[in-house]
């Protein structure tokens, strides 16, 4: 489990990132090549890569280089480990507040002081 971990912290790190979620939403709606990307953006080329290729190594975005030309897409499963890992957490959640809920109901019909008025 360590290295699932270790790998949805990286993509956690990928995403939480303003120009690297301004490219996932980007291609959201398709592919597009790196030059079309990069013009969104007001930085260096070299830094701008940077971004693109952490995203690759989380495996949220792949390229393929045709002649002079790179073009991004969305990795299809891309975010699955975190989208489980989300899940995992929400369905915890989801039972420490029923968890609560079902205590705080039951506190209430115990209280012997809830018929009083004020």
């Amino acid at each position: 489990m360590p290295n699932q971990d270790a790998h949805v912290a990286k993509m956690f790190h990928a995403m939480g990132d303003a120009t690297r979620l301004g490219v996932v939403e980007r291609l959201a709606r398709g592919p597009a090549p790196v030059g079309e990307l990069f013009g969104a953006v007001s930085m260096t080329l070299p830094s701008f890569l940077q971004h693109l290729r952490l995203l690759e190594d989380c495996g949220i975005i792949q390229s393929e280089k045709v002649g002079r030309v790179r073009t991004c897409s969305l990795q299809p499963d891309g975010l699955s480990a975190a989208k489980s890992w989300i899940d995992v957490q929400r369905s915890a959640w989801a039972s420490r507040l029923e968890a609560l809920e079902d205590y705080v109901a039951e506190a209430s019909r115990n209280d012997p002081g809830k018929d009083r008025h004020g």
